[in-house]
């Protein structure tokens, strides 16, 4: 069992959170200055936005790249805590540049142990990722599931740092908390299915491509949940490596999550399937992760897979400027 942690005080602690300004980043910030704490957002902006992040009491943004160690040197002094979230999240397109998986999931994550370990920093959060399991033949998928061969280098890399915060905090006594999570919903959204079919649908009404069959089935959890859970692992659960699934009891199809978002677009478009399981490589045509880790310390999500793809898409819609290529 965990070792339980009670009212853990944020109120003036120093937090830094690396990709503050992407999705989960900048709602994790938004939280924790909730909480009373001094933010460091730490982010390059290839994958975050500026608008996600306005101006307020007890938050510094700080532009930088992590594959520069020495941009780390200031902002990690006097933290109290990372909440290390950065990433080359694009699992879809991975192959394409395989060396960015590497860089910006590994390099970079030792780049911030190693200034955690000289400004004597020793609590991590990490987000993670439910693709560790590949292709798991137990659903839902527990923590200690055995890992797979596995199937993308994105997943790859994330097991690659996991390894590394379990070795810092078993070498250098480290608190490492690690997050896999499902795909995450809600405002803010950046990339995605829901983000690639509106994106579609946004240049061409009339007819949609859809990678695979349609029949992947996946969980999902919203963003706020997401966060809430983080929180609740943090304060009760502190053993020198504490890994967590997060995600819904629930799935979906890719078909059903088609007919919501084309509902609440209001059209009827042509669907066009690539056929096949897998819409890419390394797809998994399923993921359920099992959940009662982190029920078991008090928490639930608070929203429906249906009601986060509509609060999504009402978020893209009324925030085009997040579609780059458009």
């Amino acid at each position: 069992m965990p070792a339980v942690v009670r009212d853990l005080e944020w109120t003036g602690k120093h937090v830094l959170v690396t990709g503050g300004a992407g999705f989960i980043g900048s709602h994790l910030v938004d939280a924790l200055l909730e909480r009373g704490a001094l933010v460091t957002a730490f982010d390059n902006f290839s994958t975050g936005f500026r608008q996600f992040l306005p101006p307020r009491d007890r938050l510094r943004l700080v532009e930088a790249d992590l594959l520069d160690p020495g941009a780390l040197v200031e902002p990690m002094r006097g933290c109290a805590m990372v909440f290390h979230l950065a990433a080359n999240a694009d699992i879809k397109d991975n192959l394409r540049e395989p060396r960015k998986c590497i860089d910006q999931n590994i390099v970079a994550t030792q780049n911030v142990l190693e200034a955690m370990r000289d400004a004597g920093v020793r609590d991590i959060a990490f987000s993670s990722t439910g693709s560790v399991y590949g292709e798991p033949r137990v659903f839902p998928t527990p923590e200690d599931a055995p890992f797979p061969v596995q199937t993308s280098i994105y997943a790859t890399s994330k097991i690659a740092a996991e390894g590394l915060l379990s070795s810092y905090a078993l070498g250098y006594g480290f608190c490492s908390w690690i997050f896999r999570f499902v795909s995450l919903l809600g405002a803010r959204y950046t990339h995605g299915h829901v983000r690639d079919f509106w994106a579609k649908l946004r240049r061409d009404p009339s007819r949609l491509e859809v990678l695979g069959n349609g029949l992947q089935e996946k969980s999902y959890l919203n963003v706020a949940d997401c966060v809430a859970a983080m929180f609740v692992a943090i304060e009760r659960s502190r053993e020198p490596i504490n890994i967590f699934n997060l995600g819904h009891r629930d799935t979906i199809r890719v078909n059903d999550s088609i007919e919501i978002i084309t509902r609440s677009m209001g059209l009827s478009p042509r669907l066009e399937y690539a056929g096949g399981e897998r819409g890419w490589v390394g797809d998994s045509p399923r993921i359920d992760l099992d959940t009662s880790r982190i029920r078991g310390l008090g928490w639930a999500p608070t929203r429906s897979i249906q009601d986060s793809i509509v609060e999504t898409l009402q978020f893209l819609q009324a925030n085009p400027f997040v579609d780059r290529a458009g």
